[in-house]
């Protein structure tokens, strides 16, 4: 998934950090912020709905073209 984004937003992301957990922990935070939280959501994202987050936030008139269909 690390990698999706940072082809999807080569020019958007300039760093993403991958920070080992335990019990299965699985968020995506930007700026500190959760965008999307297995604990809270009880399952992990599609692909497709997290590129969807990303860029609803970092480039909100971008188009996604097969993600966003």
């Amino acid at each position: 998934m690390a990698q999706e984004l940072l082809t999807t937003f080569p020019n958007e992301i300039a760093e993403l950090a991958l920070v080992p957990g335990t019990g299965g922990i699985f968020e995506v935070r930007l700026d500190r912020n959760v965008i999307w939280s297995r604990a809270e959501s009880g399952r992990f994202p599609e692909i497709k709905e997290l590129k969807q987050l990303v860029r609803d936030r970092i480039a909100p008139g971008r188009e996604l073209g097969h993600s966003d269909r």
